[in-house]
């Protein structure tokens, strides 16, 4: 019996018309892990990163493209692995935006990319070299009117409760005056010996997006400086027993809830970037995980930038915060 040649033959069904004529808002491929060359503070150097790619979908037509997804992906990435300058991770989440949209003639398209990648800094005291991991986000949207892009990270780093040392605090008031200590004396005490209480590892993120005709260069480093002095110290994980007694006396003396760790993010984005836009995006957030509770916190804040420097600078309460999704979504 002759085969039958199905590439020649079958109809292309993705073109079909469904039997639901209800439009798709996201259809696409998540968990693709691909090795990728970024450009990062004026460095080249090669990333694992997983990407997820999306293109809207209308009611007329069956199925996405799938295996264009990859066959995109591959493409851009190739052009930048072999080519002769990288882009950085926002750039890249652009490039395969648009041909990703252009490719499935698509009206949006979506991607983001989430490279892990290494630093190399000194501890704290004794200055020995250790490697901490961080997380460099890039995510743009594509459509006829334009291209919006985000630029995020991601840093752990350590919070010491302020409500449990303040209860710490009394009882410790309460013993000094029984044993005969005046308030200056124990306001002296105090001043020398941090207040013990409870900690937290703290994950902080952060997320700032450029309107389509901003340039602004947002450097990764410059953001992951803002997230770890959000929290009451960062962590290293490779110290010397100085290096902990630094790292820890500098948490208690500067103790912070989840929601402080936000708000320090905000004002650090207003401080660092004066120059940049209102109209571009801010995403602030923070997860602690508890050490005296099962469960763990959270904390976030978005809006415009210049909503946040309405609120900073008036203390009004801002009523609407515009989502991440929103800011994205009203790209042109």
């Amino acid at each position: 019996m002759a085969s039958l040649d199905v590439s020649t033959t079958s109809p292309d069904v993705q073109n079909q018309r469904p039997t639901i004529h209800v439009s798709l808002s996201r259809v696409g491929v998540t968990g693709v892990e691909k090795v990728i060359r970024i450009r990062r503070d004026g460095r080249e150097e090669l990333y694992w990163a997983k990407l997820e790619c999306f293109v809207d979908l209308g009611p007329k037509q069956k199925g996405a493209h799938m295996s264009r997804f990859e066959e995109v992906v591959n493409d851009a990435i190739g052009e930048v692995i072999l080519g002769q300058s990288a882009f950085r991770a926002e750039q890249l989440a652009q490039r395969i935006a648009e041909t990703v949209r252009d490719r499935q003639d698509a009206k949006r398209a979506e991607v983001t990319i989430a490279a892990r990648y290494p630093e190399h800094k000194p501890a704290p005291v004794s200055g020995i070299q250790t490697q901490e991991l961080y997380t460099l986000y890039g995510t743009a949207v594509a459509t006829e009117a334009g291209t919006r892009r985000l630029v995020g990270v991601a840093a752990q780093g350590m919070t010491a409760c302020p409500c449990a040392q303040q209860l710490v605090a009394g009882r410790a008031r309460e013993r000094l005056t029984e044993d005969g200590f005046d308030d200056g004396q124990i306001e002296r005490i105090f001043e020398a010996v941090p207040v013990a209480t409870h900690n937290q590892r703290g994950l902080g993120t952060l997320h700032i997006g450029c309107p389509e005709s901003c340039d602004e260069d947002l450097d990764a480093a410059a953001l992951l400086a803002i997230v770890e002095d959000s929290m009451s110290s960062e962590i290293y994980e490779l110290m010397k027993r100085s290096d902990e007694g630094a790292v820890v006396e500098k948490a208690h003396r500067r103790p912070r809830f989840v929601e402080d760790c936000v708000r320090e993010m905000v004002r650090g984005v207003i401080d660092r970037y004066p120059q940049l836009d209102g109209s571009a995006f801010v995403s602030a957030r923070q997860e602690n995980l508890e050490t005296i509770h099962q469960h763990n916190v959270v904390a976030e804040r978005f809006g415009l930038l210049g909503e946040l420097r309405h609120e900073l600078d008036s203390g009004e309460h801002a009523l609407h915060h515009t989502s991440m999704r929103e800011w994205l979504d009203a790209v042109g």
